[in-house]
């Protein structure tokens, strides 16, 4: 009896296990973290309460991170939706010595550079809340409506290339999800493919 109680534990283990390291799931509340941002403060997915939340990982050596920041789309769509209160977390999951690796002040020279107008940049060096999203490309897009669930998780558009041209021609998945949080309106594609560079665990 102690030999199968002890069986049904571990299973369970597993099972839990295995549903963590599945990632989060659309429509469920989406999975609270803290990191340090590249000014040095802590945030919290908590601090934005009330809020829809857009998540986005990103590695500024990529090709097809290059392709959205070069042909200026996500500065286009973070000050767009950052105007209309949404917040937006750029995610660097980049390991020391991988590609996309940066501190705080290298972070911040690149969101001047690029003109890019994120609500933070937070640093994930161990790739805890990469893990903990399954985020698995950069980029990967997350949308956390303002009840902290997630409304939508996968690529940032149809057009899975490194060509800046595509990005005029590709269904941009993120903008409508966004656009449909802000509206109250269900996501006509909550999940979709992510596409781009693997994100550079160490």
């Amino acid at each position: 009896m102690h030999l199968k109680t002890r069986f049904a534990g571990f299973a369970a283990a597993l099972l839990i296990s295995a549903t963590a390291l599945a990632g989060p799931t659309v429509g469920q509340p989406a999975p609270a973290f803290s990191a340090v941002d590249s000014n040095g403060r802590t945030v919290s997915l908590a601090d934005f309460k009330g809020r829809p939340v857009v998540l986005e990982w990103t590695n500024d050596g990529c090709p097809f991170v290059k392709k959205h920041y070069g042909s200026g789309n996500i500065q286009a769509l973070q000050k767009a939706f950052t105007a209309k209160n949404v917040a937006w977390l750029s995610v660097i999951s980049s390991a020391p010595g991988q590609q996309g690796h940066v501190d705080g002040a290298a972070a911040n020279k690149l969101s001047a550079d690029r003109g890019a107008a994120p609500t933070a940049v937070l640093l994930d060096p161990s790739g805890a809340v990469g893990k903990l999203y399954d985020a698995k490309t950069t980029p990967h897009l997350f949308v956390v409506d303002a009840k902290g669930v997630l409304a939508y998780a996968g690529g940032i558009d149809s057009v899975p290339s490194a060509d800046a041209d595509d990005v005029a021609k590709a269904t941009p998945y993120l903008k409508l999800a966004v656009d449909a949080v802000l509206a109250g309106k269900p996501v006509a594609n909550p999940s979709t493919k992510p596409y781009g560079c693997s994100v550079k665990y160490g």
